[in-house]
């Protein structure tokens, strides 16, 4: 059992992703400052305040749904790569590397959501 979400791996890797985004996104036009910078950015950052968020929860219903809300940052955070991708802002190198490493974490916390929901079953 983890003393702190700091030393869950899925907490540390969300939260290399959302390091990674600032860095992809420093250079984007300023007039997208307020628009697609400031939601890709929030979007990463809110994988992993809802890991952290689920880590403090007693419950274990509680726990799941902040994995779930997780899980949906991810998937946002993906659209908004592939529309960065599309209209030419971020390379498709980067954008696969990204989707590639969201993807990944999106099947660690289904894994999780898997584990709490059978130990929940068993008892």
């Amino acid at each position: 059992m983890y003393k702190s979400f700091k030393d869950m791996p899925i907490w540390k890797e969300a939260m290399r992703i959302a390091e990674e985004i600032i860095k992809l996104t420093e250079n984007l036009p300023k007039k997208e400052d307020y628009g697609f910078t400031s939601q890709i950015r929030n979007a990463a950052l809110s994988i992993s305040a809802n890991i952290a968020e689920a880590f403090g929860r007693n419950h274990t219903f509680d726990k799941i749904n902040f994995y779930y809300f997780a899980r949906g940052s991810i998937t946002e955070t993906q659209s908004h790569l592939e529309y960065g991708k599309r209209v030419k802002y971020l390379s498709e190198s980067s954008v696969k590397e990204l989707d590639d490493k969201l993807s990944q974490l999106y099947s660690d916390i289904n894994k999780i959501i898997k584990s709490m929901k059978n130990t929940n079953a068993k008892k």
